[in-house]
């Protein structure tokens, strides 16, 4: 088999940069951060109860600090820090609901009937706060199901009424008063070399329930920042609006900017359609702006892993990862899985698209986030705090009902961190690695995975100690296109390192991921093991026996008696075509552990959680790799 036991850790560990090529340095460290996280300045988070985490309390937690949880009120710590985070707010009334609850005195005046319809507005939002029910009073923000039949524009759907977000009159100052303070608090935390704090926020679209959302991310600083406030899907729901908006602010304050996508799998087979969101054929146009400004989308968060299903990928054994099924909307409906609402047949559309036009819309980075409202970004499954403030313990984590097919805080997941390939923790480097797509996703564990492909790497390259330099020199990175040249008629090689996280499970297996189209069109993919641990044999399918699992369910303890700490291997597609274009991602896979809800189970003295399954077997995604006929 390929797996080479090697001590690779102190390579990739390496901090410093080195230098391949005169006057060209490379990134030789990798940070992990959190580009999407809630404060008490978004709607929702304050509506259930996160009252106190502010984006001070988010920077302290994610630099290691103990902080108290706003709703169990108890001393909190995350076990490894961050390198990085964005505190991302809602741009839809930001701000409003903690200004409502203290009576602040920045809302403007109102006509006498306006002044009526807000105050009776404002009485109920702290009603429902005294009475622990702001989830339900969250619904009514909420869009209903669309009224319209077929796949239509959801904007233009009757039933397309966001006034409600209206309520409370004009709230220009509240939300410039909410962003001049996260601005301010990521200056202050900012700490060049250390720790690196982004302006951001969230752009939150979801006509008819369908989840559109995207995280916009700055690396510019207050000078900037101040010169705007942040665009909301109440000022438009179509993502050429917000690029629009993206492009004319950057023109008149020099400020930069990328929008990250997230959550398509519940976005109701919209966020990687076929056409744009009125409707319209995809053009080469849209498809260059679209990744101009969207050069990396969140694979994996609290809400769900959006890679595959087993209805797009029925032979792939790991497809089906932390589903979640519940839309984001007034009204229960059944849960449709779209190929539109999945990353992998997302890469193989961008293929067929490209045939067609001539430029690839879906041709993306990955990134883990986690999308807490809780203001502590937490993926680690033995220290989750939930997705809302009121998920945090276990006697409060089903607040709605006890029926199955309810979401509540069993159903989340604790997952998503963004890591990116940098030669310094920096918001310029940080920023210039998410634009050249130098990043991948993990479902939380650190695990550290660099990825190459070339055409001609020297023997033992995978095992050299300048690993990276052979690879930057000889081949591309992870996000990288590669051409097809003259000079070499073989198929392309990769280079490929895993290591596990230093505080986590050894590791399963590595897998490459490929996704083509053939010349009549037609998409295709296939999952190669292409290193494990052990001595498991492929059988004649190219699969691999199950890992061992050693996780004890009644204590939720495992050991690292099975699985291996790093990969590193030289692939060669055995299946390639020069005539096809292709993509090739790496997946690796963790041994099983326990899920954070079995901890929790545990703790209520359930045999197994009501909801989802009481072991995991956490993942890495790279970013992928392009081969171009």
């Amino acid at each position: 088999m390929a797996a080479h036991k090697l001590l690779l850790s102190t390579l990739l560990l390496t901090a410093a940069s080195l230098s391949v090529a005169e006057g060209k340095s490379v990134p030789t460290q990798v940070y992990f951060g959190d580009t999407h996280l809630h404060t008490s300045y978004s709607f929702d988070a304050f509506l259930n109860n996160n009252h106190s985490a502010d984006p001070d309390t988010a920077y302290r937690w994610a630099k290691g600090q103990p902080v108290i949880h706003p709703y169990n009120r108890a001393r909190v710590q995350i076990q490894t820090p961050l390198d990085f985070l964005v505190v991302s707010d809602h741009a839809e009334m930001l701000g409003v609901m903690k200004a409502v609850r203290n009576d602040s005195d920045l809302f403007g005046e109102l006509g006498l009937w306006a002044s009526v319809k807000r105050w009776y507005a404002m009485s109920q939002m702290n009603d429902a706060i005294d009475a622990d029910t702001g989830m339900a009073f969250f619904g009514r923000f909420l869009p209903r199901p669309a009224r319209g039949e077929g796949h239509g524009d959801p904007v233009i759907d009757p039933s397309n009424n966001i006034a409600q977000v209206a309520i409370f009159g004009d709230t220009t100052p509240v939300s410039s008063a909410a962003w001049n303070d996260i601005v301010d608090t990521a200056e202050r935390h900012n700490d060049p070399g250390t720790f690196t704090s982004l302006v951001g926020w969230e752009w939150s679209s979801i006509p008819t329930g369908a989840n559109l959302h995207r995280i916009v991310i700055s690396p510019d600083g207050a000078e900037k920042s101040n010169q705007y406030l942040p665009f909301g899907s109440d000022q438009s729901q179509y993502p050429e609006d917000l690029w629009k908006w993206l492009g004319e602010t950057q023109e008149r304050t020099g400020a930069r900017f990328l929008a990250i996508p997230h959550n398509s799998n519940i976005s109701k087979g919209y966020m990687f359609d076929t056409t744009t969101l009125r409707g319209e054929e995809i053009t080469a146009d849209y498809a260059t702006r679209r990744m101009a400004w969207e050069p990396v989308v969140e694979i994996t968060q609290i809400k769900g892993d959006s890679e595959t299903t087993n209805k797009f990928s029925p032979e792939d054994e790991f497809a089906d990862f932390e589903t979640y099924e519940h839309y984001i909307q007034n009204g229960v409906v059944n849960y449709v899985a779209s190929a539109a609402d999945y990353i992998r047949p997302a890469l193989k559309r961008g293929l067929s698209i490209e045939q067609k036009v001539g430029a690839n819309p879906y041709k993306f980075g990955l990134i883990g986030s986690t999308d807490a409202h809780s203001g502590l970004s937490s993926s680690e499954e033995n220290n989750f705090w939930g997705k809302m403030a009121k998920d945090s313990t276990p006697e409060t984590k089903s607040f709605y009902s006890d029926k199955p097919e309810d979401r509540d805080g069993w159903s989340m997941s604790a997952s998503g961190i963004a890591a990116v390939w940098a030669p310094e923790n920096t918001r310029e480097a940080i920023y210039a690695a998410f634009k050249r797509k130098e990043v991948y996703a993990t479902s939380g564990p650190r695990m550290r995975v660099q990825l190459f492909a070339g055409w001609s790497f020297p023997e033992g390259a995978a095992e050299a100690d300048d690993f990276a330099a052979i690879g930057y020199s000889n081949g591309v990175p992870m996000g990288g296109d590669l051409t097809a040249t003259d000079e070499f008629h073989q198929a392309p090689s990769f280079l490929l390192r895993a290591v596990k996280d230093p505080l986590e499970a050894n590791l399963d297996r590595a897998q490459i991921v490929k996704g083509w189209v053939d010349a009549s069109g037609v998409e295709h993919e296939q999952v190669y093991n292409v290193a494990w641990s052990g001595d498991r044999q492929l059988d004649s399918d190219g699969r691999l026996p199950a890992v061992g699992n050693t996780v004890d369910l009644q204590s939720g303890r495992y050991s690292n008696s099975v699985g291996q700490a790093e990969f590193a291997v030289k692939w060669m597609d055995p299946d390639f075509d020069p005539q096809h274009s292709a993509f090739y991602y790496a997946r690796i896979l963790q041994i099983p552990t326990p899920r954070n809800a079995l901890f929790d189970a545990r703790a209520l003295g359930l045999d197994k959680p009501p909801k989802g399954p009481s072991t995991i077997q956490e993942r890495a995604y790279t970013s992928p790799i392009w081969y171009q006929p």
